[in-house]
């Protein structure tokens, strides 16, 4: 394994620019995964990474060592560095001293809407979308759909709130909802407060399509027209409505609940 321990060493200069500019990283069609949990989903669901980077304080801790062990097995390559240099890669507090390096994952050709999926409308919220990526994970779902303007995927912050759901999923991004809906073979189903039928009252025990809005601004105005169906989650309360990431974990479940 090899150690570095300069900061002007070429390797760590460039190690560093992709850990803190999502623009080093779309250049060079790589992500940072930080953490032990996203680090270990990684290597459980797609393959070893580009680069396994560990700290000293952290290559010595179980399952470091386990990650570390099966990288190298399967003929990935890792990296030691000292505290002082790890530290200033990672935006994990108080986590487990473990970096990966892997190409970013691109689905190119977006597919029809034939089996039940998730199409984004300008999520902005880092945290939103990988809740949303995690509970469409959690329901069996497996095509997530991010219209231009959305968060982007592959960053640190919606990885983390992913939580390695990023793994079980094809998402695609900058997606045309309209030309999307267009072509649907399934019911596209729109959520908003100005409807009286609840997705309670509504047949999810087939393939949908859940249209999921902007944190402030909803569902645009132009897909809620072309949504076939627009649904409401009841709730009491004086609350007027759910966070998005809330409204679609219950809608998923919902289904869930019907298909069993």
């Amino acid at each position: 394994m090899k150690s570095l321990t300069s900061k002007d060493n070429p390797q760590y200069r460039e190690l560093k620019q992709l850990a803190s500019s999502s623009a080093a990283r779309r250049k060079s069609g790589q992500s940072v995964l930080d953490g032990i949990h996203l680090c270990q989903s990684y290597l459980e669901h797609i393959d070893v990474p580009l680069l396994c980077v560990v700290s000293e304080a952290s290559q010595h801790h179980p399952e470091v060592a386990a990650i570390m062990g099966e990288c190298e097995r399967r003929g990935g390559k890792c990296l030691l560095l000292t505290d002082s240099l790890f530290h200033p890669l990672s935006q994990v507090e108080n986590g487990i001293d473990i970096l990966f390096l892997i190409v970013t994952p691109v689905h190119e050709d977006c597919p029809e809407l034939t089996q039940t999926g998730v199409l984004l409308d300008r999520i902005q919220d880092p945290g939103n979308l990988g809740s949303i990526l995690r509970s469409a994970a959690a329901a069996g779902i497996r095509q997530v759909f991010c219209s231009p303007g959305s968060a982007a995927v592959w960053s640190p912050r919606v990885l983390r709130a992913g939580m390695g759901a990023h793994f079980l999923l094809e998402v695609f991004e900058d997606v045309s909802l309209e030309k999307l809906i267009e072509t649907a073979k399934i019911p596209v189903i729109a959520t908003t407060p100005y409807t009286k039928k609840t997705i309670y009252d509504f047949d999810l025990n087939r393939p949908v399509a859940w249209l999921l809005g902007h944190e402030g601004r909803g569902v645009d105005e132009r897909l809620m027209v072309m949504a076939s169906d627009k649904l409401v989650i009841p709730h009491m309360g004086a609350m007027e409505s759910l966070n998005v990431a809330a409204c679609a974990a219950v809608c998923f479940f919902e289904q869930v609940r019907q298909c069993r």
